[in-house]
């Protein structure tokens, strides 16, 4: 009996490999592509910018700050990138409507679709309050939801196209004094990849990328809660060692690799792909490191912890210092500040 259940388990898996395995696609051609990008006026947007305008993809740009919009559309522009900026806050489904019809009616068609745009909020639980997972929620998910809906018809019209959904290695690992983040990146790890499922009968692709942690860097435009000097310490050292980071111009190398080659998932960092894999196989022995881990970070404080403080209103001795400067130079050259 057992011989005969190994023999079909066997036989089993080798079906899957089979129906797994992939014909050799042709690269996508990035050129004269219509790329939207939200979150596309600074950090990891704005890198992804750079590369697809060298490749001669033209860019469409999402985001709120008209400022920061016009500072990216006029280096992209000084750079021979063909760049138009549309000022849109993502999670307003009617403003997402309208300005991704702008888009169309701008460039005629979309091609492929970055969700981007997102916030980060750092502090214990008892500072964190509803109204921080509602702003995560409505950045993450309702924001990506909003833009895939308004834009599928339109991909739909051209018998396909790509989506990338931008998620996070903290949408697979809970990753602790970060819980409004994860809770959203878990949710669009999971629309992301229903989305995948749902729409190859479309030819519309969908790419989930889960970065580990990046220089682009968003450390001084991150909230902090608690005691945000302490937070933003641990969180911007983290954020530029090259010990632990990568850097958003190799993140967005690989993100537009994985667009032409058609991957349904990226994972970057050799970090990430190891605390994924090890909550995967080993789940308790990571949830037990985890909470060893929330241990050892700042603990809450009295009510002031519950007003959020912005990166850059949070510096202590320790960040910025030489131990966050890789993480410092990024963001001057990202339009972060």
């Amino acid at each position: 009996m057992k011989r005969s259940s190994s023999i079909i388990t066997l036989g089993t898996l080798g079906l899957g490999l089979l129906l797994c395995r992939r014909r050799k696609q042709p690269l996508l051609d990035i050129r004269n592509r219509v790329v939207l990008i939200t979150g596309g006026s600074r950090g990891l947007g704005l890198v992804l910018a750079r590369q697809l305008g060298y490749r001669g993809a033209r860019l469409a740009l999402i985001a709120r700050d008209e400022e920061d919009l016009r500072r990216a559309e006029d280096e992209l522009h000084s750079m021979g990138a063909v760049a138009k900026a549309f000022s849109c806050d993502i999670r307003d489904q009617q403003q997402v409507q309208d300005t991704v019809q702008r888009v169309v009616d701008h460039y005629g068609v979309i091609d492929v679709l970055i969700n981007n745009a997102g916030v980060i909020q750092v502090g214990p639980l008892e500072h964190t309050q509803v109204e921080d997972f509602e702003h995560a929620m409505a950045t993450h998910t309702y924001g990506p939801l909003y833009t895939m809906l308004a834009a599928i018809p339109h991909l739909q019209r051209r018998n396909g196209g790509h989506i990338v959904n931008i998620a996070s290695v903290g949408g697979k690992v809970a990753v602790p004094h970060l819980l409004p983040y994860i809770t959203s990146k878990f949710a669009l790890v999971g629309l992301s990849d229903g989305m995948r499922a749902e729409l190859a009968q479309d030819t519309i692709k969908v790419t989930t990328v889960c970065p580990g942690l990046m220089r682009t860097d968003s450390h001084v435009n991150a909230l902090f809660k608690g005691q945000p000097n302490k937070e933003f310490a641990w969180f911007s050292i983290s954020d530029a060692s090259p010990l632990s980071s990568m850097s958003a111009e190799e993140a967005a190398h690989r993100i537009i690799d994985a667009v032409r080659q058609s991957k349904p998932h990226l994972t970057l960092t050799w970090q990430a792909r190891l605390i994924s894999a090890a909550n995967a196989l080993f789940p308790n022995v990571t949830a037990r490191m985890l909470t060893l881990a929330n241990r050892a970070l700042p603990d809450a404080t009295d009510q002031k912890g519950n007003v959020s403080k912005v990166g850059w209103e949070s510096w202590s001795k320790l960040a910025p210092s030489i131990l966050t400067r890789p993480a410092d130079y990024a963001t001057v050259i990202n339009n972060e500040l």
